[in-house]
């Protein structure tokens, strides 16, 4: 069996900047008309954690919020970010449908492994028909874990993985990667980071990449 090729979504596959802007401001406008929020959308610090779990993430810009407030500001992120994709203000990144196509075709199962909710990875997914080459889809929130290594542990064991590759853009992913024993490649993307990426086992620019790193290997 050829390697599992286990994809990050946001920041990998998915350019979330380009609704992150407008998904993050409605959201706390909404904050702010409702009497919770005051001064500028905190888009750098978001900016800055990109990829982490979403409870972190609203512990990072609501640290002075409770918790139910968090998960109210989450649905409503949401339900922001999920109608931009649907109103076709997303986008995939450059030759991202060309990869998929080219792994998929060589008999390379493919799966996403990401820290989004399953409601807007399925918005993404069915948006721009990802499943005619993703065979599953994975969210954080199927594990009673925040951990990236445990998520991939899920999908090698759901589907008797022998070996992998996983392709993403911040330091959960290759340590997830590490820790089930499978190579990692960083794609030196919107969110990544230097020192991040210094922890892949391959970096790349672009997700052709893959494809020549692959063709090398045979």
């Amino acid at each position: 069996m050829k390697a599992a090729m286990i994809f990050d979504m946001d920041g990998t596959l998915f350019q979330t900047i380009s609704i992150l802007e407008a998904s993050l401001h409605d959201t706390f406008q909404r904050l702010r008309d409702e009497g919770m929020w005051r001064g500028d959308t905190p888009l750098e610090i978001y900016r800055e954690i990109m990829g982490v779990p979403l409870s972190v993430v609203w512990k990072t810009l609501l640290p002075r919020h409770p918790l139910h407030i968090h998960g109210k500001v989450n649905d409503i992120f949401h339900e922001k970010l999920i109608d931009n994709i649907q109103k076709g203000n997303g986008a995939l990144y450059p030759h991202t449908e060309e990869i998929l196509a080219y792994l998929s075709g060589r008999g390379f199962p493919i799966f996403v492994a990401s820290n989004g909710y399953p409601h807007y990875l399925k918005a993404i997914i069915e948006s721009f028909h990802l499943d005619q080459w993703i065979l599953d889809c994975y969210s954080i929130q199927e594990i009673h874990s925040d951990d990236k290594g445990e998520l991939i542990r899920k999908i090698k064991e759901d589907h008797n993985l022998t070996h992998g590759v996983v392709i993403g853009d911040r330091l959960s992913d290759f340590k997830g990667a590490e820790a089930n024993h499978f190579l990692s490649i960083g794609c030196a993307f919107d969110f990544s980071q230097e020192k991040e990426l210094s922890e892949a086992d391959i970096v790349i620019g672009d997700l052709l990449e893959v494809k020549e790193y692959l063709e090398v290997m045979k």
